[in-house]
C-alpha cells in the first residue's frame, strides 16, 4: 500500500474549506442582491424556496441575544480543526473537517464583518424548507460534515492512519 503524507490530507481540508467558504460567499451575496426587501422565489413549489432573512442566532432563532457567543464558538472550532489538520491522514476525513471549517468560517465571516456591529453580525440565510429553519451553504455545510464524521466514527475509520507518513511542505512526495 503506497503511503501518502498527511500535508496533502491537510490541503484536501483547506481545499474543501476554501471550496464552502467561497461557495457560501457567493451564494450570500446573491441572496443580499437579489432577494432582500424582494418576494420569495419558489424553486420546487413549496418543498424548496429562496427567501431572506438576516438571522443574529442560532437554527430556531436560538440564542438571539447572545451573538457574540457564537462568534466566538465558530473562532474556536476553526482554530481547533487547524490544529487537528496538521495530523489528518485520511481523506474522508479530510474532507469531512474541512467542510466543516467552511461552514463555520462561513457563517464567521458574517458574524464579523456584517451588520448590526462587528462580531455580532447578522447571518444571511435564504434557503427555505418546509417545517426546519431557514438555512445557509455554511449551515448546510456543518449539518453534512457533522452526519459524515459520525458515519466515519460509527464505522471505526479514524483521522489518522497507521501507515501515513510525516508531511513535508517541502516534499516532493505525492
Amino acid at each position: 500500500m503506497k503511503t501518502v503524507p498527511n500535508v496533502v490530507y491537510r490541503r484536501q481540508l483547506l481545499t474543501t474549506a476554501l471550496i464552502v467558504i467561497l461557495f457560501d460567499l457567493a451564494t450570500k451575496i446573491w441572496a443580499v442582491a437579489r432577494l432582500e426587501n424582494q418576494p420569495e422565489i419558489k424553486v420546487i413549489g413549496e418543498f424548496l424556496k429562496f427567501s431572506f432573512v438576516r438571522n443574529p442566532g442560532a437554527a430556531f432563532s436560538f440564542g438571539t441575544s447572545i451573538t457574540w457567543v457564537f462568534t466566538l464558538i465558530a473562532i474556536a472550532v476553526s482554530i481547533t480543526i487547524l490544529i487537528v489538520s496538521k495530523s489528518v491522514t485520511n481523506r474522508p476525513w479530510a474532507i469531512a473537517l474541512g467542510g466543516l471549517l467552511g461552514g463555520a468560517v462561513g457563517n464567521l465571516i458574517d458574524r464579523i464583518f456584517r451588520s448590526p456591529e462587528v462580531f455580532q453580525g447578522h447571518v444571511v440565510d435564504f434557503i427555505s424548507v418546509p417545517n426546519y429553519p431557514m438555512f445557509n451553504i455554511s449551515d448546510s455545510a456543518v449539518v453534512i460534515s457533522a452526519i459524515a464524521m459520525v458515519v466515519l466514527s460509527f464505522r471505526g475509520v479514524d483521522y489518522q492512519t497507521p501507515d501515513a507518513i510525516p508531511g513535508n511542505p517541502d516534499s516532493d512526495q505525492k
